[in-house]
Order: C-alpha cells, then sequence, then structure tokens
C-alpha cells in the first residue's frame, strides 16, 4: 500500500481560498435575508448616502478583499501571531455579520450603530494583527477599513437624523 500523496504548496493555497471565501460567503449569507424596504426607504439619510446602486458592488470589493487577505494569512505557517491574526478576523467577519440583521431584520439604528463601531475597532485590530504576519494581507484590509469607517459615520448619521423613528 503506498503512502497518500503529501500536499503539495498549490493544493494547499487552493484549500485556503476555499476556506476564506467560504467564510466570506457566510458572512453574506447571514445579512443576505435582510434587505432594505420601505423602513429603510422612510428614513432621513444625510446628504452624502450613497445610491444603494453603490452598495452591492462596494460590499462585493470589500468580501473580495478579505477572502483573498484570510487566504493569504492562511498561508502563513503556524503560529501564535497567525492564530492571533484568525481571530481577529473571526471576531471582524462575525461583527459584519451581525449589522445587517441587526439594522435591517431587527430596525435597530443604534443597535446596529454599536454593533459597527465594534466592528470598526475590530478592523483595526485585524489590519494590525495581519499586517504583522504578511503585510500584502494587510493592504488589502485598508479599503475595507476606510469603507467602514465611513459606514459608520453614515449609520451614526442616520441614527441622528431618526432619533424619534429607531426601533432601540
Amino acid at each position: 500500500m503506498s503512502p497518500p500523496p503529501s500536499r503539495t504548496p498549490g493544493m494547499r493555497l487552493w484549500m485556503a481560498v476555499l476556506v476564506a471565501f467560504g467564510a466570506v460567503v457566510l458572512v453574506w449569507l447571514a445579512g443576505s435575508g435582510f434587505m432594505p424596504g420601505a423602513w429603510y426607504d422612510g428614513l432621513a439619510k444625510p446628504s452624502f448616502n450613497p445610491p444603494p446602486s453603490v452598495f452591492g458592488p462596494a460590499w462585493g470589493v470589500m468580501y473580495l478583499l478579505n477572502a483573498i487577505a484570510l487566504a493569504l494569512v492562511l498561508q502563513v505557517p503556524k503560529s501564535p501571531a497567525r492564530t492571533a491574526a484568525l481571530w481577529a478576523f473571526g471576531v471582524q467577519l462575525a461583527l459584519n455579520a451581525a449589522w445587517t440583521p441587526v439594522f435591517f431584520g431587527a430596525q435597530s439604528i443604534v443597535g446596529a450603530l454599536l454593533v459597527i463601531v465594534a466592528m470598526l475597532v475590530a478592523i483595526v485590530f485585524t489590519v494590525v494583527r495581519v499586517h504583522r504576519i504578511h503585510r500584502y494581507a494587510g493592504y488589502l484590509l485598508w479599503p475595507y477599513l476606510a469603507w467602514v469607517a465611513f459606514a459608520t459615520v453614515l449609520n451614526g448619521s442616520i441614527a441622528m437624523l431618526n432619533r424619534g423613528a429607531q426601533a432601540g
């Protein structure tokens, strides 16, 4: 009986890509059932609120960058620094998955603001951790950090403009 074939670096790369994209798709799926509707359309929004057609492509790019960065991190040899980066990734992705159900599902502008502030902090932590072990993966997360910072300001502005209309 011959020994099982050893995994080549290319196979490990494909496994990392599958895991990373799978994780990001799960985050996307968590929010896909909660779409803007009449409630959101009726909210007052700031003048810098992008048109609805911007959000899908922007988030698509952010999820793609997250998946590529995560796949690169998964290629780094196991170490405490890699473990910390993976935990940070997991926390920020979990918070990302929570925002849409809180904002659109529960219709809680303030609750979503709390989630996105925590997410922003977690992304900063993730960028720092990831950059320490894979410089390019860290750079890939900068647009995501900028987008979520903008989304945090947008969420906060919507909260201020709709103080009497929020569920919690």
